[in-house]
């Protein structure tokens, strides 16, 4: 998978990979809320017993999933970002949390993929909310094909995992394995984190700048030894570029890093009403979410810290 050319959608990967596990592992099950389902009607037909849609009910959809891990099952629960873990936030918390089942949360539409629906349909809130749950395992993939080795590493491990996935995409995948930072290349200025589908955009940001860049496919739980060997080999500047509500890794930064008088700068998408209604690229134009946009900020927070050493 090193360096290989993007080749399908990570909704169409979903798609093949879920229903290849459906067709050869007799305990996969896979719930949906009337979304996706085009990609499962002869798996529905085939299974009927393991692969449901109960409509337009996700917290139902949850619960029942949470049902079918207790019997056994490894469950699959599959609908849009908000839908799928702010609506049955609660559910995901207690029936599977608090309960010590594993289930894999796959969810498409993130962060405004369905930018021209409005703030329903929005979902930079998963990730930031569901990293605050115990034993909760988050992924962020870039690519399709890391979205298939994200989900085949966590499959039926045991623990309640969240795979996010979108329309925007790095062009080449890269060698990610759960639970690691991946270290794209080194600098000596800082340290750049960037996740997911920001990798490529923020590298040709800092295309000329001396910066470590990492890249973060897991969330939680968070690779903080290699940030630390980063770290330590560069100035403690940590800069973290995510395609969510912007500070949702600042905490997990701040722990790995105690111990090292260091400067954390979040960039994200900020946490406001987007009243405006487009597809992503327009949302990241006004949010300065763009390559150019990034490098900015990047720069802005590099130039702050100079000043305040002299």
């Amino acid at each position: 998978m090193s360096n290989s050319i993007l080749s399908d959608s990570m909704r169409d990967r979903m798609g093949k990979v879920v229903n290849a596990l459906i067709e050869r592992d007799p305990q996969t099950a896979l719930v949906l809320a009337d979304i996706s389902t085009t990609y499962f009607r002869d798996a529905m037909q085939k299974h009927p017993a393991r692969v449901v849609n109960v409509g337009i009910m996700e917290q139902t959809a949850v619960s029942l999933a949470a049902g079918l891990a207790l019997e056994g099952f490894h469950p699959i629960v599959h609908s849009i970002a908000p839908f799928v873990t702010e609506r049955p936030f609660e559910q995901i918390k207690d029936d599977f949390c608090y309960q010590g089942l594993g289930g894999t949360v796959i969810s498409i539409g993130a962060s405004y993929d369905y930018g021209t629906d409005g703030m329903t349909h929005h979902g930079a809130a998963d990730v930031p909310i569901l990293k605050t749950l115990p034993s909760m395992q988050v992924c962020v993939p870039g690519t399709a094909d890391e979205f298939e080795t994200l989900l085949r590493q966590t499959y039926n491990n045991g623990a309640p995992t969240y795979i996010r996935t979108s329309v925007q995409q790095n062009g080449i995948s890269r060698p990610v394995n759960f639970g690691q930072l991946h270290v794209e290349r080194a600098g000596q200025d800082g340290v750049v984190v960037a996740v997911g589908p920001m990798l490529e955009r923020t590298l040709a940001a800092v295309a000329d700048l001396d910066l470590t860049v990492l890249y973060a496919t897991t969330i939680a739980p968070f690779d903080a030894d290699t940030l630390q060997t980063a770290v330590a080999r560069a100035a403690p500047n940590v800069i973290v570029v995510e395609p969510y509500y912007e500070g949702a890794l600042a905490p997990d930064v701040a722990k790995a890093l105690q111990s090292v008088a260091s400067r954390i700068h979040a960039i994200g998408v900020p946490r406001q009403v987007l009243d405006r209604y487009g597809p992503p690229e327009r949302h990241d134009e006004e949010l300065g979410l763009t390559a150019a946009g990034i490098r900015t900020r990047i720069t802005d927070f590099l130039q702050m810290g100079a000043r305040a050493r002299v």
